[in-house]
């Protein structure tokens, strides 16, 4: 059965969506998020991003960010394949920070944080790799050479200040 076309409205509120995502305070967040949130324990995450730090902010206002969109996304307010083709970022966003999400929901009780996200990621990543086998595990792998790259220049600092 045929995908059928986005609706003007659909368009149009992706574009509003695509819209915020350049508004210069969300930029930066993204730009911050995705240099620097590596986290695979709560520990990580409370010691990258803490509570009332700007880092912190930053990591809200990106997981709220992409959690909304895919609320619109989860009923129909988006057409899922344009959001799938164009929208890739929110699943990256997701990757970072799924290896903490059960504990947070524990942890805080709020057991629906990010379920939006969540359900979108686990059909995006269904699509993607009917479109584009093995995407996921490039970007997984780019990801990990990121990080690797951080700890490596936060390591090469840590000894230039020693000396």
């Amino acid at each position: 059965m045929a995908e059928r076309k986005p609706t003007h409205d659909q368009a149009q509120l992706q574009l509003q969506l695509y819209d915020l995502r350049r508004e210069a305070t969300l930029r930066q967040a993204r730009d911050w998020y995705f240099q620097n949130y590596f986290v695979e324990k709560i520990e990580d995450a409370t010691r990258i991003a803490p509570p009332g730090s700007q880092e912190g902010t930053n990591m809200a206002m990106v997981l709220s960010y992409w959690d909304q969109a895919c609320a619109l996304l989860n009923r129909g307010l988006l057409h899922e394949q344009l959001f799938f083709e164009t929208s890739g970022e929110f699943f990256a966003a997701w990757d970072r920070i799924k290896p903490v999400v059960a504990t947070i929901r524990e942890r805080y009780h709020i057991k629906h944080w990010l379920a939006n996200m969540e359900k979108a990621a686990s059909r995006y990543a269904k699509w993607v790799e009917k479109e584009s086998p093995g995407a996921l595990d490039a970007m997984r792998q780019y990801t990990q050479q990121m990080r690797a790259a951080k700890a490596e220049q936060a390591t090469a600092s840590k000894a230039a200040r020693a000396n």
